[in-house]
């Protein structure tokens, strides 16, 4: 079943010395050749000393909780082996048990449930080189044998179960690439449930108007399922549908109310006669909440933690929740009792952020995952009577490297242009490393994201060998600082959060241990536009910048998106239909002020984008280069929004200690 969610890197290349030459360079022993999946195009080759320099960065190995076993104390986990591409299914049958491998594919599986009565067998998405057109796949246990189930022409999604018969409950969204003219102007999604054991025997539920549906649950009774259906990031409903008619009604916001506001499924009550929510209908953050179906009344269960409660998960028996509350970035685990709505106390829990959590099915036990600044994702189980807490799973860290000596990250803020604070996480190095340094901006996607504490990966060789500074600044428009934050980048106000950045700078400069003269910007998706945006608004105060996946033109990107994601993103950035917001969106645009671009531009893209698409990147490359900047440019054949393959992951990080250490860190 989905965890509810309220609100990348590479793979294998051939390289370009110029523009227009697609052979790759000979290998030799003091240069790293990419591999054929790869394009690349003004990138100098990449020194074997900065593959060996950086190796021990590169295989930093967690695990993510996927799901329970049904009846026994085991789950499946996502891990990537030692050697492998790219990450895969696992069960762990104990704690602290070798993990065994389920899948071995070239693409990554991270997505999977098990069949709910026996456990005999578990469902999974797949999608192929980034594409994000996600299939259903049955895999048998203890064969291993793997059955698909869906075809090749929508995106899947697998949204709950029914509890007596097993039945699979999944939702299919047409794809572009399936539409005359490649483009759709109606777009519903398909509701369908059947048994994955005899799937051409699908009964089709519902036709659902839209594509924001999703995070299903199913009453004890298998007779309603509830869904969300997402108009916004502050705009959502909830509807219940009966699964013998397929009659749908909404019910938050209930009937007869005007608000907008977000509503998120948690889970039904016990007894059928209510559900568990998450909203912001009551004040700027989300609270977990109740409703009575008979009465309509609502109860507000979290209204004492002035955070956003960012995740929820409700026992097979009703009698308790866990969530998490995103504490100024930090995601801390909170338990409840479902049927007086009070919290209880926690104690012993890890240190770090958790970034999700989930009951077992039968037995009164939590699996939640965690990541710190010192460790990538465990998965440990709190035992919610004894309060015991338990490791699963151990990070693994390559030999010679001693993650607890990694420093931790610290909130800073400043001021902005018209005064309102921004606060961002800030990541030092190691004391040895004197007088003013470079810093790093790296700015989320999204919009609605958060730069939050976490584990910084690869990025741990730039803060402990180059002696970087890195900045996650959480501009204005981020989530997880209330609903009226959340909407202070919307339409004409796109460009605040780029001023934002400009205090930043302002801010930058005001610090004695900081080199305001050596500043890069960099970013993914959204970040990715920000990172441009302020190449073009900020030229002059910046050595370079890092475009990752980013919007380099507002209204080629809506009308490229794939359709289901269109009129979503248009509620966010504007309609580009209206020709007033046209007129804006292309002023705007980085594209049309590329001729303001004038240090170096690094751009990172996979083929298979179907959030930005490729074109985004060609073109912003194509019109910066027209104007004489130099202009790095990575492409990968078999990614999509970011690299999930670690050969492609590990050259991009190559090619970005070169970039960095070119524009950055050179005499």
């Amino acid at each position: 079943m989905r965890r509810l969610t309220l609100a990348a890197t590479m793979l294998a290349w051939g390289i370009l010395l110029n523009a227009c030459s697609t052979t790759p360079p000979a290998a030799t022993t003091d240069v790293i050749a990419p591999n054929a999946n790869l394009v690349a195009q003004g990138i100098p080759p990449i020194p074997a000393s900065i593959a060996a320099d950086v190796a021990k960065y590169t295989d930093f190995r967690g695990h993510s909780f996927v799901d329970w076993h049904p009846l026994k104390r085991e789950m499946l986990v996502s891990h990537r082996q030692a050697g492998a591409s790219t990450t895969q299914l696992f069960r762990v049958s104990a704690p602290m048990a070798e993990p065994e491998q389920l899948t071995d594919t070239a693409d990554p599986v991270r997505v999977a449930s098990y069949e709910p009565r026996q456990g005999n067998f578990l469902v999974f998405e797949r999608s192929s080189g980034g594409d994000e057109a996600a299939r259903l796949y049955r895999l048998d246990l203890p064969s291993k044998q793997i059955t698909l189930l869906t075809d090749a022409n929508e995106r899947h999604s697998l949204e709950t179960w029914t509890h007596a018969r097993g039945q699979l409950v999944s939702m299919a969204l047409p794809l572009d690439r399936t539409a005359e003219g490649g483009s759709r102007a109606r777009i519903t999604q398909t509701l369908t449930m059947f048994d994955p054991l005899q799937p051409q025997n699908k009964r089709k539920l519902a036709e659902l108007p839209g594509g924001g549906w999703g995070d299903g649950a199913v009453s004890a009774d298998d007779k309603l399922l509830a869904l969300s259906n997402y108009k916004s990031a502050n705009e959502s409903q909830v509807w219940l549908i009966d699964l013998a008619s397929g009659q749908r009604r909404q019910v938050l916001p209930v009937p007869g109310e005007t608000l907008k506001a977000a509503h998120f499924v948690v889970g039904f009550k016990a007894d059928g006669s209510g559900l568990f929510f998450v909203s912001n209908r009551a004040g700027e953050f989300m609270e977990l909440m109740s409703l009575d179906f008979q009465s309509g009344r609502i109860q507000r269960l979290s209204s004492h933690i002035p955070w956003d409660m960012s995740g929820a998960s409700l026992s097979d028996d009703g009698r308790h929740i866990v969530a998490q509350a995103n504490v100024d970035g930090r995601d801390e685990l909170r338990l409840f009792d479902a049927l007086t709505g009070q919290e209880l106390p926690l104690a012993g829990l890890p240190p770090g952020s958790v970034g999700t959590s989930n009951f077992h099915h039968r037995l009164d036990e939590v699996a939640f995952t965690v990541n710190s600044a010192q460790s990538p994702v465990q998965v440990f189980t709190l035992n919610v009577n004894s309060g015991q807490v338990q490791p699963w799973t151990r990070a693994y860290a390559p030999p010679g490297i001693d993650m607890t000596r990694f420093g931790g990250q610290e909130i800073v803020r400043w001021k902005s242009f018209d005064g309102l604070a921004i606060s961002g996480l800030l990541s030092r190095p190691p004391a040895r490393f004197g007088g003013r340094r470079p810093v790093v901006i790296d700015i989320h996607g999204g919009p609605e994201g958060q730069a939050q504490l976490r584990f910084m990966g690869r990025d741990n060789y730039l803060i402990n060998e180059l002696g970087l500074v890195v900045i996650r600044p959480n501009v204005r428009g981020s989530s997880g600082f209330g609903k009226s934050f959340l909407t202070l980048d919307d339409g004409v106000k796109r460009e605040d959060p780029v001023a934002d950045i400009g205090a930043l700078l302002d801010w930058i400069a005001s610090q004695p241990e900081l080199d305001a003269t050596r500043v890069l910007v960099m970013g993914g998706s959204y970040g990715g536009y920000m990172s441009l945006a302020v190449s073009t608004h900020f030229a002059d105060r910046i050595a370079g910048s890092v475009d990752e996946v980013g919007i380099s033109n507002f209204v080629s990107f809506l009308q490229n998106t794939e359709s289901y994601r269109r009129d979503l993103r248009r509620v966010e950035y504007g309609d580009e239909r209206e020709p007033a917001m046209r007129e804006f969106l292309e002023r705007i645009s980085p594209l049309n002020n590329a001729k303001k671009i004038t240090k170096p531009l690094f751009v990172i893209q996979g083929r298979n984008d179907p959030r930005v698409p490729y074109t985004e990147a060609e073109q912003i490359v194509a019109q910066a280069r027209a104007n004489g900047t130099p202009v790095w440019y990575l492409r990968a054949e078999n990614e999509g929004h970011g690299f999930a393959r670690k050969e492609n992951a590990d050259f991009r990080f190559y090619a970005v200690v070169r970039f960095i250490e070119t524009v950055l860190l050179k005499p």
